[in-house]
């Protein structure tokens, strides 16, 4: 389902929660399947062949594209994204911000950022300085408008960062949640994840979104209820429910990654 949220109704956390008596029932089977198919589809690239150090996959892996164009590419769009990020975890726990481009900044400084994205950061000049604080600025405006107030009760998790291993540990499935709600012991299926970007949505965004509910899945046992992604840069949400096909797109998805990753060692 494509919403595009330029008003404050209907909201992101509406969309993603959706209505209760349509949930359908917790799937804690599934996992094991999934699982199996991905250690074939490594076995099927990798053969008996061990890698001299793990591949590894990531959501930024399935949203590369030659035919995509992203306007992340410029120097300046991961930094924004990033800071935006940081703008969704405040948000998500009911903060109050007042300067969305210096509260995101404190908040990302205080995660110990990377070497080399704060290198990034303080190699900017002054002309670039000043777009990415207008960027962010303008793009928390669409965030706080759509995203609406986060209940506590939902049980919000934010900025996750988790892993699965395959093959003995010669293949590392890494992702990053921007915001997830819900939890895996409920009778109906209730976690709803949440894909950030300050991008326009694609194609691309459509693999990282089936890659977020195949890891869920594999971390937790239980398949979610709801993958989406939401764009800073055009107000348009993206929902999908998490079916058995979803899924097992998103196994051709990892495998197809994995075999571009042991093609181009």
């Amino acid at each position: 389902m494509t919403t595009m949220l330029d008003s404050p109704v209907p909201r992101v956390v509406d969309a993603l929660r959706g209505e209760r008596r349509a949930r359908p029932r917790a799937d804690h089977q599934s996992a094991g399947g999934l699982r199996a198919l991905l250690e074939d589809g490594v076995f099927a690239v990798l053969g008996s062949v061990r890698p001299d150090t793990p591949l590894v996959v990531r959501a930024n892996s399935l949203r590369q594209s030659p035919f995509t164009t992203d306007v992340t590419q410029s120097p300046l769009g991961p930094l924004r994204g990033t800071l935006i990020g940081e703008l969704l975890r405040l948000l998500s726990v009911g903060m109050h911000i007042d300067d969305p481009f210096n509260d995101a900044l404190l908040a990302w400084r205080a995660q110990s950022p990377s070497a080399e994205m704060a290198d990034q950061f303080a190699r900017l000049d002054s002309d670039e300085l000043a777009r990415l604080t207008t960027d962010v600025n303008a793009h928390f405006v669409t965030l706080r408008r759509a995203l609406g107030p986060v209940p506590g009760q939902w049980l919000p998790r934010s900025a996750l960062r988790v892993s699965q291993h395959l093959a003995g540990g010669d293949v590392v499935l890494r992702d990053h949640l921007d915001l997830m709600f819900g939890s895996t012991t409920t009778e109906l299926a209730s976690v709803t994840l949440l894909d950030l970007t300050s991008s326009p949505l694609g194609e691309h965004v459509e693999r990282a979104m089936r890659y977020h509910a195949l890891i869920q899945t594999l971390r937790t046992s239980t398949v979610p209820l709801r993958t989406a992604a939401f764009s800073t840069a055009t107000g348009e949400l993206w929902t999908r429910d998490v079916d058995s096909e979803l899924l097992t797109r998103g196994v051709d998805d990892v495998i197809e990654a994995i075999g571009l990753a042991w093609a181009t060692r």
